[in-house]
């Protein structure tokens, strides 16, 4: 298997887990459990994401597909900053449940977002028919 298609089953696989995990946070987070602030589920979440993050640079340089000069791609940057800052208010910043919640679900709806663009090759992803 060469090198491209071994980086993006381990991007997309961790794509998923962090989608996963980010979900599942909160839902722990608004049950108020006490895992949502454990040390050990942080850290699997950071590891995840820097392997996730790694193998989309690798695939970036393999490929000569990078942002700002192919449109899909631009748009899962773009979109990946959003989904940070969606993050951000939804476990940080946020300063009440409704905020927080707005946060999450926003957050997952950009992930959809940034996933339909990666699966459609088109900086409109799922909004393709709208748009």
């Amino acid at each position: 298997m060469n090198s491209y298609l071994l980086l993006k089953q381990v991007h997309s696989i961790c794509a998923v887990l962090s989608i996963s995990g980010f979900f599942t946070r909160g839902v722990l987070m608004f049950r108020a459990s006490p895992w949502f602030k454990s040390r050990t589920l942080r850290r699997a979440v950071d590891l995840n994401d820097t392997v996730l993050l790694s193998a989309a640079v690798a695939m970036v340089v393999l490929s000569g597909q990078y942002p700002f000069v192919v449109g899909w791609v631009t748009a899962k940057v773009v979109g990946l900053l959003a989904y940070i800052g969606l993050g951000l208010v939804a476990f940080r910043f946020g300063r009440t449940p409704p905020v927080r919640l707005a946060g999450w679900i926003a957050a997952l709806a950009t992930a959809g977002y940034i996933v339909s663009v990666a699966i459609l090759k088109d900086p409109r992803g799922f909004l393709i028919g709208v748009l």
